[in-house]
């Protein structure tokens, strides 16, 4: 007989989430600490008060739901902290250390995103409005983070740490996922591709 509801799910995954938003206020002010270029210790100690916020509005979804938020630790945010971790051990230069920071803080905000897509999914399913709107303003709060450390990277940051050797990508407003991708198929007899939209 199943004993394990989709609710329970939800639950687990959302403790999963605020297991790993406090240990996300704990990690970022290290990370911060640790960066060199004033534009990313500024983001990254923004993004800081922004997850605090973000905590008080999932204990808010837990008062709501009549539960309580303790009880699991989210393994998958204390590994990648582990990871950007390892790279503040490093003797990086500067400009790679800070390429390495954003790299760890991306890793994280990619967790995010993809969990808070799904809590807000299940939220969805679940037919709960208010807790799925506060999942989707958490998720733009992650998605607009992670803009904002690749921008960051591209401007300037890897670039630099790449001894100045590659092109920046500045001018590139648009995030690569974001950009439509042509369609290129075979044209069948004259062996040069077609592309299509």
């Amino acid at each position: 007989m199943q004993t394990d509801t989709f609710e329970k799910l939800f639950v687990e995954e959302l403790r999963d989430m605020y297991s790993a938003e406090k240990q996300q206020v704990k990690a970022l002010p290290k990370l911060a600490k640790a960066a060199n270029s004033p534009e990313l210790r500024s983001a990254l100690q923004k993004h800081l008060d922004v997850t605090k916020e973000q905590v008080e509005r999932l204990d808010e979804v837990f008062n709501d739901l009549g539960l309580s938020s303790s009880g699991k630790t989210c393994k998958g945010m204390a590994g990648i902290i582990e990871e950007g971790q390892s790279i503040l051990d490093k003797d990086y230069d500067e400009e790679v250390m800070d390429a390495g920071i954003i790299a760890a803080a991306q890793k994280a905000e990619h967790y995010e995103i993809a969990s808070y897509g799904t809590l807000r999914a299940f939220a969805e399913t679940r037919g709960d409005r208010k807790v799925g709107e506060i999942l989707d303003e958490i998720l733009r709060e992650e998605k607009d983070a992670d803009l904002t450390l690749t921008r960051i990277a591209r401007a300037s940051i890897n670039t630099r740490a790449d001894g100045g050797i590659g092109d920046t990508f500045a001018d590139d407003e648009e995030d690569e996922e974001e950009r439509p991708r042509p369609n290129t198929r075979h044209r069948p007899g004259d062996g040069s591709p077609r592309v299509s939209r």
